[in-house]
């Protein structure tokens, strides 16, 4: 036996001291290496927010894509994205569209009861294609109002046309294609704009029951 290991053996306090500097130093590396670990991942998905452009849905492999860049990482890598971020809760509507919610949700009860009025629901959730690209590019995409019937299958989408709607950038073009697909869908489309009044609200929810067969109260 080597003179260095029976002298610690000898010496408990020397030993237990070694083994606890070595358990230390053991924690710092682990440490240093999560650490840079998580640096590149933060640096990696920084450079994805500036980079200029994107790749089309087509130009992106439809097996590895499910609607978003995170799909593209392990869950264990978007908890440790996950973990280092702030969250807060924020409201599902803005204040324009609880009131249009509410007269639409009145309106649609006097008119049909036992139709329902969803708010802000993903469109991956009410259409679907076999065409991957299709789906992926719809995947995302919500409606702001959704009537639905007593099976919960989707009848018209409502969208509020705020004032500020139009200032992003492509902005009709994500419109055109939602429309688009809620029509091969068989959904309607309804848009209500921000100086619409009740009243006009009324008007367009009687009008969706005429077309559905629906006496309205009106």
């Amino acid at each position: 036996m080597p003179d260095e290991i029976s002298a610690l053996i000898d010496k408990p306090h020397l030993l237990i001291a070694v083994l606890a500097f070595g358990g230390v130093l053991g924690m710092a590396v682990e440490r240093f290496v999560e650490s840079s670990k998580r640096a590149e991942r933060r640096a990696y998905w920084k450079k994805r927010k500036t980079k200029g452009s994107r790749p089309s849905v087509r130009q992106r492999p439809a097996a590895k894509e499910a609607g978003s860049a995170t799909s593209r990482v392990s869950a264990t890598d978007q908890l440790d994205i996950v973990m280092d971020a702030d969250f807060s809760a924020q409201p599902l509507l803005n204040r324009p569209e609880r009131r249009l919610m509410s007269v639409l949700d009145t309106c649609v009860r006097e008119g049909a009861p036992d139709w329902r009025v969803m708010a802000q629901v993903s469109m991956g959730e009410i259409v679907r294609s076999d065409d991957q690209d299709a789906y992926f590019a719809v995947n995302s995409k919500r409606v702001d109002l959704l009537i639905v019937n007593d099976a919960y299958e989707p009848l018209h989408a409502i969208e509020f046309q705020g004032t500020g709607h139009h200032l992003g950038r492509d902005a009709a073009a994500r419109d055109a294609v939602k429309r688009e697909a809620l029509r091969k869908a068989g959904i309607g489309y309804v848009e209500v704009a921000s100086g619409d009044s009740p009243s006009d609200v009324r008007i367009a929810v009687a009008k969706l029951l005429r077309q559905s067969g629906r006496v309205d109260h009106e």
